[in-house]
């Protein structure tokens, strides 16, 4: 029996914004040379607002226990995806991304109440700012991209907030299997 998973807090999109998205991954890679990023699946996208990494198994229903605290005091957020970008810039790509924008203060107080429940529970609290973002792909070796001229239609669809989820990644050699441990709503 496991006594650790590998853990994160996210929030769940849309068929249509997956849908969306892989389109968006699809013509960004037809630009790039092959292989030169490893793109996320579509039904694997998420906005990830915490990583946890390695968990202990038995923390899990007090981590439950406090997202649902956490989102019992916030009500439905409406995001919407906006543009496309990278970390840390477009010179230099790791992480190719769609951006998140509409309610972002809200998004933030969530993030933070989120921050603020793990800090006793072990975890850091995080230090950089967070910026809604959804990865599309990572870069294996940024300097195969210079030139690439970063056009995509992203369109504008509605990412409503409803819920996070605790979800458990599973690494495999054919990418990862996400299971999700605990779902917190909220508040309407």
């Amino acid at each position: 029996m496991k006594t650790t998973i590998r853990a994160f807090i996210a929030i769940a999109l849309p068929d249509d914004v997956k849908a969306m998205l892989g389109e968006v991954s699809e013509a960004l890679a037809a630009q790039m040379p092959p292989h030169s990023v490893r793109w996320v699946r579509p039904d694997l996208l998420h906005a990830t607002l915490r990583f946890l990494g390695d968990t202990a198994v038995s923390q899990l229903p007090i981590i439950a226990s406090e997202l649902d605290r956490i989102m019992a005091g916030h009500y439905r957020i409406d995001l919407w995806v906006s543009g496309l970008g990278c970390f840390p810039n477009r010179r230099r790509p790791r992480v190719i991304w769609a951006g998140l924008q509409g309610d972002v203060t809200a998004v933030n107080s969530l993030k933070r109440g989120i921050d603020v429940c793990l800090e006793p529970l072990g975890w850091e609290l995080e230090r950089r700012p967070f910026r809604p973002h959804l990865t599309l792909g990572r870069v294996k070796d940024s300097r195969q991209l210079r030139g690439v001229a970063w056009g995509a239609a992203v369109k504008e669809l509605v990412v409503p907030v409803t819920a996070v989820h605790l979800i458990e990644s599973q690494l495999r050699p054919g990418g990862p299997i996400y299971t999700v441990r605990h779902t917190s709503k909220l508040n309407g």
